[in-house]
């Protein structure tokens, strides 16, 4: 086979990568970051929190020399794939339903986009002619991919440090697939778009945001960020950042839905596995959880593929379904086989988690404090990252936010959260707490004190005593 000369295989590989589904991509050379210093600076503030795997010396040697994960790497291909999702009425404004950030909404995208690079990595090899060395990352690598795709002419750090498109915004995921073949690299996209525009900065809730340094580069306090609040960090929220929260129950899109370049160019996603899910959906492409025998696996386990830290549990990858061949099926088609009012199906019983498409506070909180109805929600989601008890937690926040503004607070959520006090794990018991103290009617003070008096946890019962006298 005929060498195929640099400029063209980059060409018709961008070609390739977006007839799959991939809305932009670029090529980048593999030379050494420029953000290494901003990088170690920023890790030596602690403003990484809890994230200890973002500070490893490996890795943050790693991020900095391409080389040091593969040695041949000699070109790199980064990919978009959108995910934006349309808010359903009443979201975020009616404080009684939780919001999911819009890239959690639906199947866990790692699976997706992963399975995407591979097939771009397969066609390679065929075009080429041989074998290709190659490592794909899909936001689970010691990589930097943003600084890789502004590299690649893709778009901008914006001032609330996402990488903005100049006609598409930023709700995209970024991949990048490293390569020992020669390609030619795309200009660089060198110009700071946002210019005097601060409205991330005035909207962040919580002033995570902390504006441009002294080089340009955007400055974000993670321990503050609402997205670090609710998914990697895995003990209490500080009592200080709770209200400021609102009804924010696992990630946050503020700083995007205000960007101006999302406000003009933000579609909603082509892929149908971002799409949200209604009540007991399960993600577009995860198969239904099958009996499981005494050593045997549920078919949602056959084919499964390892993910990153974020990735979910054991579910099925496999590419002979009526997705892989581009057709609809009943997952698609959103489950429209039952008829559900009001979170129940239509023979009575109750959906086995309230969904993700502005789901309501209370049914959240219920399938939360069951181990089941977490299973069913979090299987195939990328939410499984924030853990049963992290989840119910972020919830147990949510609701304190959404009684603290009711005159009469209503008894349902008051009943679920002292159902909550029960919780095996204290940081639900402890959050609850805290919820139960913003009702401040007199059945919450008087559940309040009872469970104080017995409560061994020294926090839990801290939070316990705090709430009753509130």
């Amino acid at each position: 086979m005929e060498p195929v000369d640099p400029h063209t295989l980059s060409a018709r590989l961008k070609d390739r990568a977006r007839s799959i589904g991939f809305e932009v991509a670029g090529v980048a050379c593999p030379d050494a970051s420029e953000h290494g210093g901003f990088y170690r600076a920023w890790l030596a503030e602690g403003r990484h929190g809890a994230m200890g795997y973002l500070a490893d010396d490996s890795a943050v040697s790693r991020r900095e020399d391409l080389s040091l994960t593969l040695e041949s790497v000699r070109s790199v291909l980064v990919v978009g794939h959108e995910y934006h999702q349309v808010d359903p009425e009443g979201v975020p404004e009616d404080p009684s339903l939780g919001v999911v950030a819009r890239y959690a909404r639906g199947r866990d995208y790692h699976r997706v986009v992963k399975r995407k690079l591979r097939q771009l990595h397969r066609w390679l090899e065929e075009e080429t002619g041989r074998s290709v060395d190659a490592r794909a990352y899909v936001d689970t690598g010691p990589i930097l991919e943003r600084e890789l795709a502004a590299r690649a002419g893709i778009g901008w750090f914006g001032k609330n440090t996402m990488l903005i498109h100049p006609r598409r915004g930023s709700y995209f995921f970024l991949a990048v697939l490293l390569l020992d073949l020669p390609l030619t690299p795309d200009a660089p996209f060198e110009e700071d778009r946002c210019g005097t525009c601060r409205r991330c900065l005035d909207a962040c809730p919580t002033g995570a945001l902390l504006g441009r340094d002294e080089d340009g580069a955007p400055v974000m306090e993670a321990r503050r960020c609402i997205s670090y609040l609710t998914i990697e960090n895995r003990g209490p929220i500080p009592r200080e950042l709770r209200p400021l929260m609102g009804n924010r129950v696992y990630g946050c899109d503020i700083c995007q839905e205000v960007c101006p370049f999302n406000v003009r160019f933000a579609e909603e996603a082509a892929e149908p596995g971002y799409a949200a899910r209604g009540p007991g959906e399960r993600p577009v492409g995860v198969e239904a959880a099958g009996p499981a025998g005494a050593g045997g696996r549920g078919p949602e386990e056959s084919g499964s593929e390892a993910s990153g830290p974020a990735g979910p549990g054991s579910e099925s990858v496999g590419t002979g379904g009526a997705l892989a061949k581009g057709g609809a099926s009943a997952e698609t088609s959103r489950h429209n086989e039952r008829v559900r009012e009001g979170g129940r199906m239509s023979d009575g019983r109750r959906d086995p988690h309230p969904g993700t498409d502005g789901p309501s506070l209370v049914e959240l909180l219920r399938m939360a404090l069951s181990e089941a109805g977490w299973e069913a929600f979090s299987r195939g989601s990328a939410i499984r990252r924030a853990g049963r008890a992290g989840f119910a937690r972020n919830v147990c926040v949510a609701m304190g936010n959404w009684l603290a503004g009711e005159p009469e607070p209503p008894a349902e959520p008051v009943e679920v959260l002292v159902e909550a006090l029960s919780d095996p794990e204290p940081l639900v018991r402890g959050h609850a707490a805290w919820a139960l103290g913003r009702a401040a009617t007199d059945e919450a003070r008087f559940q309040l004190s009872a469970f104080a008096s017995t409560e061994e946890h020294a926090w839990v019962r801290k939070e316990l005593v705090l709430a009753a006298g509130e």
